[in-house]
């Protein structure tokens, strides 16, 4: 099945006077392409806005843009922070019905104060924190500001206009602009969401469909998170690999929801704890291509493990959960780091580099050959930050192979210059194949049927 997000186009220029048969639309709508075979230099496509269909031409439209790391880009652009009422005030004239802001309460900390233009004057709603939910009127509740904004962009409700016209903070730019403009924010009323898939530490993701194509949905309710998460998605629509999960796109409702392809094996520690005593082993080279890529993009993962491996349906492995990623620039970061998985100059200076994700992939190696079991067993993670930085390294699991120890223990150099790069450990995985390969050309009578045909790394992989 085609892939939704590889069918997206973004309009170049206006076509307000359609002949009979073709599409009307404007500069910067987002079209989705239905069918492709419709004649030479035009597609069929629909409206993401209006819903209708009809011919457009191939050279009217562009494929969506990457969106830049910005960190003025924000999906709160009208929130202020802790300023006073009359600053509120001085920001919002002259009066204009309908512009609005949004601050922190001085005189009640925790809440918030909705300030809105009207009729010559602004009017302060303190906007109260209740049972983890916020409200104006003890009647509507909100799970957060987003949420709160978008009900009263759409509604007058409790308050005298709808919110017409958002105050930006100087220095912010509208995260929703930037994400309609490029092409990636998505129509929630095309979204059909499913079951919960997963609860991750920030929200649970949904399995679901958008238009027509499988996806799964994370679901970040916080503000702060969701913003948090927004440098996620920009980073994410700079990358396109097959063995990274795809972005399709985001939707702003009820908090921020990040569209994906839909990986229906689940993670990998799921994956290899019900395989029984088989590895699929050609996961590990899935695993390191992807890596490579991103090594290529001098992009650090930081959270590289089982658990944030993804499987699809045909077998295929991707690496997923940017929500740490960022530019190798070696700097000191104080962010929440997996021990377990993390190499020691990374816990210890919190120096984070492309060498310390080579670490993490040998963690990743003992865990998809001990199928699934948790690393460093037994011990607390007080006691792996000590033992390892005094040289410790974990025995092999049973019955693994030596060619693939002898590989973890690369990555787990104590200096990371020693350890090898991503391009290295994948020219190590290829020719290691092709030794097998020459190993299993006369022995093919004897294999297994019930072998992966695609298992690129071997057969005496096979535990």
């Amino acid at each position: 099945m085609k892939s939704w997000a590889s069918s997206t186009r973004v309009a170049k220029r206006d076509h307000s006077k359609p002949k009979a048969g073709e599409l009307a639309y404007r500069k910067g709508d987002i079209l989705t392409i239905v069918e492709t075979g419709t004649g030479k230099g035009h597609y069929m496509a629909r409206h993401n806005t209006t819903g209708e269909e009809g011919l457009i031409s191939t050279t009217n439209v562009r494929e969506r843009e990457a969106i830049c790391v910005d960190p003025s880009l924000s999906l709160m652009p009208w929130f202020h922070g802790k300023i006073s009422g009359p600053e509120a005030v001085s920001k919002l004239l002259p009066v204009e019905d309908g512009l609005f802001l949004v601050r922190e309460s001085i005189r009640h900390p925790g809440d918030y104060v909705l300030c809105v233009s009207y009729s010559s004057q602004v009017i302060h709603y303190r906007v109260i924190y209740k049972d983890s939910k916020l409200t104006i009127d003890n009647t509507q509740y909100f799970y957060n500001l987003l949420d709160m904004i978008e009900f009263y962009s759409k509604h007058k409700g409790a308050i005298v206009t709808k919110l017409l016209k958002p105050k930006e903070k100087e220095g912010t730019k509208s995260a929703e602009l930037e994400l309609s403009k490029t092409g990636w924010l998505l129509d929630i009323r095309e979204l059909t969401l499913g079951g919960s898939i997963g609860e991750g530490e920030f929200g649970a993701v949904y399995a679901g469909d958008y238009m027509g194509q499988k996806v799964a949905v994370k679901n970040i309710k916080c503000d702060v998170t969701a913003q948090a998460f927004l440098e996620e998605t920009t980073v994410m629509t700079k990358l396109q690999h097959k063995n990274l999960v795809r972005l399709l796109g985001v939707i702003l409702h009820n908090g921020l929801h990040i569209v994906t392809e839909l990986m229906a094996k689940g993670n990998l520690v799921n994956f290899l704890r019900t395989r029984g005593r088989y590895v699929i082993s050609h996961i590990i080279e899935d695993v390191c291509e992807g890596m490579e890529y991103l090594e290529s993009k001098r992009l650090v993962h930081r959270d590289l493990a089982a658990r944030n491996i993804l499987v699809s349906n045909e077998g295929v492995a991707k690496v997923s959960d940017f929500g740490l990623t960022k530019l190798d620039c070696k700097a000191s970061d104080k962010a929440k780091l997996p021990v377990k998985w993390t190499a020691p100059e990374a816990l210890k200076k919190e120096k984070l580099s492309t060498r310390s994700d080579v670490w993490s992939y040998g963690v990743l190696l003992w865990e998809t050959f001990s199928y699934g079991r948790q690393p460093y067993p037994k011990m607390s993670l007080k006691e792996v930050k000590e033992l390892v930085e005094q040289g410790y390294r974990m025995e092999a699991p049973e019955e693994c192979p030596p060619s693939v120890y002898a590989l973890m223990r690369c990555c787990w150099e104590a200096e990371p210059r020693k350890r090898p790069s991503f391009q290295k450990l994948q020219e190590k995985l290829e020719r290691d194949e092709k030794d097998r390969g020459r190993e299993r050309d006369g022995k093919r009578e004897n294999a297994d049927p019930g072998l992966n045909p695609r298992s690129s790394v071997s057969a005496c992989f096979r535990l």
